[in-house]
């Protein structure tokens, strides 16, 4: 397992996720949900920011199925899915995550011919790092 690159701005979503709880950042002025975390609103402008708690739940907006060649810390499980939700309560936010069986099942234990674009998904968290579930 790979693990995130973890920055001053994204910290906040990375210990939330350690903690079990999806959580994206917010304008504290404007209210807009922003992600990937950035020290500015792309809306307002404003440097104030807040943490906003969010249901988990989703849609699969978009996916693929990467095949071998891939990195070696990958290959074994290929294939296996790699999909972009997009978030019940701030659809502007889009995730990408993997669609797995079950909370703590490995990368390739949904099948990849079964996803499908617009299928509700729910977040579950493996070791500080977000999956999805179907609904």
């Amino acid at each position: 397992m790979l693990n995130p690159v973890i920055d001053n701005d994204g910290a906040p979503f990375w210990r939330y996720a350690t903690e079990g709880e999806l959580r994206v950042q917010a304008c504290a002025d404007c209210g807009e949900p922003r992600f990937p975390p950035r020290p500015c609103c792309p809306y307002c402008q404003s440097f104030a920011c807040e943490w906003r708690v969010t249901s988990g739940r989703g849609r699969i907006w978009s996916y693929v199925v990467p095949h071998p060649p891939l990195l070696p810390e990958y290959a074994a499980q290929a294939p296996y899915n790699v999909i972009v939700v997009e978030l019940e309560d701030a659809p502007r936010v889009r995730l990408v995550g993997n669609l797995v069986a079950r909370a703590g099942a490995p990368l390739g234990s949904f099948d990849p011919h079964s996803v499908r674009i617009g299928a509700r998904v729910q977040v579950v968290f493996a070791h500080g790092l977000p999956q999805w579930v179907l609904a």
